[in-house]
């Protein structure tokens, strides 16, 4: 079997790099004729199609991104396996994506949101995302790699840290949180509640609101914003400082970082829905709060982004789902439980790992990914 691998390659810290790395990885180790290069590189993917003649192609990335992923692969005559996440609307490809054999989903949240919008549900298959637990591992609290991170951000050892990682921390929940814990502050432990975010444009505006909320909840000493620019290399010992991970995030189709803490050996806080439903369990691995609201709406407006001249509109048949939003009382109670119980933290954050090594390290994931082109495609 030889597999080129199309994503954002050489790897930067992103949720999509790393899960194309991943597999790379998994595959290089299992012995498979394997190569990565950049999806948006036509001439450098054009160069691997002439030469390597892969069996497939498989791309990393989300509906949008069909240009790149099936068509470019196609034009050269060389099978294209997209494996997609989903932002809440398919709004487009719908027949290019339906004329594949197959087609790859990160969670069954995902998948339903593929089938609801056009694509033939028996062309696709769900395949987690992997992660690296080797690196992703239990840390002891007396580590200098953890000491130092906590006291870099000014978190003393008996204060309970809260942390919510993402490109920014509002998609991820931390509005919710940030609401619970200023339910819980009068009578919780000592607390600190670190939002790390991605630096960029687009999120600057998002992280003021934030803190701005923080302010008027009277909890602005509280949570501490950490904006730099940091490697996955430094990732397992950020999560490995927090008591509890918290992201009951507001759209999810897989919740790697939510994975990766479990990995760590970190109880976590998330939402009863959409793709958490495959990664976490309730009351064993994590705390699912309910989901108090659904964002619905009746159009949207789409661009070349998504394939369409700028300003497109789309109106809906039937109103359409494309956010959630968290009880903020369950995660009060929920945050409450974790903080106030250091032998309830341990017992989940140990099933946590248990299932992630399990069920989604990365080599158990490649190995999944064979199985299925040789199930489904014939491909050997």
């Amino acid at each position: 079997m030889k597999v080129l691998v199309l994503y954002d390659y050489p790897p930067s810290p992103g949720g999509l790099a790393t899960q194309g790395d991943l597999l790379y990885k998994g595959l290089l180790e299992m012995g498979v004729d394997a190569h990565a290069v950049n999806f948006e590189s036509p001439q450098e993917k054009e160069w691997y199609y002439r030469w390597f003649e892969p069996d497939i192609v498989v791309g990393v990335g989300y509906w949008g991104h069909t240009p790149h992923l099936v068509l470019h692969p196609q034009r050269y005559g060389v099978q294209p396996v997209p494996w997609l996440v989903a932002d809440g609307y398919i709004a487009n490809y719908q027949e290019v994506l339906n004329a594949l054999p197959l087609i790859l989903v990160t969670s069954n949240w995902v998948k339903e949101m593929y089938v609801r919008d056009g694509i033939n549900s028996d062309i696709i298959e769900v395949l987690p995302v992997g992660c690296d637990t080797d690196a992703f591992t239990p840390y002891s609290k007396d580590d200098p790699k953890i000491l130092t991170v906590r006291e870099a951000l000014g978190i003393s050892p008996n204060q309970i840290m809260i942390l919510t990682v993402g490109g920014d921390a509002t998609s991820k929940g931390a509005q919710e949180v940030m609401q619970a814990l200023a339910i819980n502050d009068t009578k919780a432990p000592d607390w600190k509640y670190v939002c790390k975010v991605w630096p960029q444009p687009r999120t600057k505006l998002q992280n003021l609101a934030d803190l701005e909320l923080a302010t008027h909840l009277g909890i602005e000493k509280n949570v501490i914003y950490s904006t730099n620019i940091i490697s996955r290399n430094f990732m397992p010992y950020l999560i490995g400082a927090c008591d509890i991970y918290a992201a009951p995030s507001r759209l999810e189709g897989f919740g790697m970082p939510q994975v990766e803490a479990g990995a760590c050996g970190k109880p976590v806080i998330g939402i009863n829905a959409m793709g958490m439903l495959d990664t976490l369990v309730h009351g064993e691995t994590a705390f699912l709060a309910n989901v108090a609201q659904k964002i619905i709406v009746n159009e949207v407006i789409l661009g070349d982004e998504s394939g369409f001249e700028d300003k497109h509109r789309v109106v809906f048949k039937e109103p359409r789902a494309v956010d959630y939003r968290a009880s903020v009382h369950d995660i009060a109670n929920y945050l409450m439980d974790l903080m106030t119980d250091s032998a309830l933290r341990d017992k989940m954050g140990k099933a946590a790992r248990e299932r992630v090594v399990e069920n989604f390290d990365y080599r158990i994931v490649a190995k999944r990914f064979v199985q299925i082109m040789k199930e489904k495609l014939g491909i050997t």
